[in-house]
């Protein structure tokens, strides 16, 4: 069976199990269970798999152990490779086993949940672990109205999940991985305004990847990348994909994304010292301020009021910009947050609402700084509307550099008008994404499409940058002849007043004929 057509099963088998869990959940509600109980079976499989691997040099499978010495040395070294140690009671192979003989075993999963969790106590791993499934609600009168009723539910899910076989070897850990954005991209589809919170469609994801490493060839691995506002982490798995990275940063500030967030790490293959993700407000509660980052990529909530404290004023983040993103709008707090993240030889991207390239005031002051006085910005680059769950106002890309030269333009890419239209929203198409990487790569000067512009000539536009005033998408209209357009009135004159005489003659014989 090809990849595509094991991706492909693998999506039918997923959409039916939520099928059934559709009828009484929202997907907000049902993609708990679901994603849950997905990451539980890898990471039981996983221990599993490791543990076998362990003992080859015995000639012994780990659930047939007798050696209290062998025992006790592969589950200390399962503990300090996985991170996590999962009782013979816990194994999902388990689970199927009793609930396939008739049992109830909903208690014996949340023990067995909270079990896992506790495992990582005092170890590296603990963070990352940290009621990681604390969204999965065994209490939910959704699940059923009765002890028997809800077990039933679970069991449909977990006897279904075991017909679906992983995998450990590269390509199937990717087809999983896909998989599990599938599920988050239906989910995140069906949740409507709520979705943007954790959902960045894969098509914007891999431009700001691609923009980010488009300077990185000659670079075998990053140091590290991070994401102040990473969500279900789909914008640092892109980078991961492109270029080797050290260490995977985020902070996420809602619990829910933040467990979607590390189980999706898990997923995609990277162990628990792979990644650093962080439980907080980001902005007001920053957890990276120690650290610059090679790379830097985010799709922040758009235009979010925040309580701007005046201490801000000291803060190292937005100490030389003389302004704070005014209350009702904390754009510029995200950007000045991650300006100060960045290293000196960096890449930073992120997506923006429109406003935020000519809002005046507060926002006026610190953009004009930016130009100005820093020298960072790098490209705008305008992004159809509609193309992102929860919002359809038109929005853009920023990107960031600190080790531009002085006489250095500024890219302006339209790249709005160029989409595929969808029934719910707007798609990029691979060939719009492409177009889209490659001007900003190449520096590329398009007509109507993309524009170098001098500092000078945005000082002169008093350092507003509506991509409209820098990139010339006027059209032409076809030359009218009017001499052919009267000629064709006349003619439809003389047709409509033959049809009146028409019509006139119908209505004088009918009053004859009565």
């Amino acid at each position: 069976m090809s990849s595509f057509e094991q991706k492909n099963e693998l999506y039918s088998k997923l959409n039916a199990i939520c099928d059934v869990l559709r009828k009484t959940m929202d997907a907000s509600e049902y993609r708990n269970y679901i994603l849950g109980f997905i990451f539980y079976k890898y990471i039981s499989e996983k221990f599993i798999n490791l543990a076998n691997e362990l003992l080859e040099g015995d000639n012994v499978k780990y659930l047939d152990v007798k050696n209290q010495e062998i025992k006790e040395a592969t589950d200390k070294s399962l503990k300090e490779t996985l991170g996590y140690f999962i009782k013979k009671e816990d194994l999902f192979s388990t689970w199927v086993e009793k609930l396939n003989n008739g049992e109830n075993i909903l208690s014996n999963i949340e023990d067995g949940l909270k079990n896992v969790e506790q495992s990582t106590m005092g170890l590296d791993s603990e963070n990352d672990f940290k009621n990681l499934f604390g969204d999965i609600n065994f209490a939910s009168s959704k699940l059923g109205n009765s002890p028997t009723a809800k077990n039933n539910t679970i069991k449909h899910i977990i006897l279904n999940l075991n017909e679906i076989k992983y995998g450990f070897d590269d390509a199937k850990i990717d087809i999983l991985g896909d998989a599990y954005e599938h599920l988050i991209a239906n989910f995140a589809s069906e949740a409507g305004k709520k979705a943007g919170e954790f959902y960045t469609p894969q098509e914007v994801s891999q431009i700001l990847a691609k923009i980010v490493t488009s300077n990185m060839a000659d670079r075998k691995i990053l140091k590290n990348a991070y994401d102040p506002t990473c969500g279900s982490g789909s914008l640092l798995l892109q980078i991961s994909k492109l270029i080797k990275v050290g260490k995977l940063c985020g902070q996420e500030v809602k619990d829910t994304t933040f467990n979607l967030c590390r189980m999706n790490m898990f997923l995609r293959g990277k162990d628990y010292h792979d990644f650093d993700i962080r439980l907080e407000d980001t902005i007001l509660h920053p957890q990276h301020l120690d650290q610059k980052f090679d790379v830097i990529v985010a799709n922040p909530p758009f235009s979010l009021p925040w309580d701007a404290p005046e201490s801000f004023l000291s803060d190292p983040r937005f100490s030389d910009y003389g302004k704070l993103a005014p209350k009702s709008k904390m754009d510029y707090a995200f950007i000045q947050h991650m300006i100060y993240h960045l290293a000196d030889d960096g890449t930073m991207a992120t997506i923006m609402p429109h406003g935020v390239l000519f809002r005046g005031a507060a926002e006026g002051t610190i953009r004009q700084y930016i130009i100005e006085k820093q020298n960072y910005l790098d490209a705008v680059i305008g992004l159809p509307a509609n193309i992102f769950y929860g919002t359809s106002i038109p929005s853009c890309i920023l990107v960031f550099k600190k080790n531009r030269k002085k006489d250095d333009p500024i890219l302006f890419i339209e790249a709005s008008r160029e989409f595929e239209k969808g029934k719910n929203q707007n798609k990029l198409s691979q060939e719009n994404i492409n177009k889209i990487v490659d001007a900003y790569a190449n520096k590329k000067e398009i007509e109507k499409y993309s524009r170098l512009v001098n500092l000078d000539e945005i000082k002169e536009n008093e350092y507003n940058l509506n991509i409209t005033r820098y990139v010339d998408t006027f059209e032409e209209e076809e030359e009218i002849d009017i001499e052919a357009v009267n000629r064709e009135l006349k003619e439809l004159n003389l047709k409509i007043a033959e049809t009146e005489k028409e019509i006139e003659e119908m209505i004088k014989e009918l009053v004859e004929s009565k």
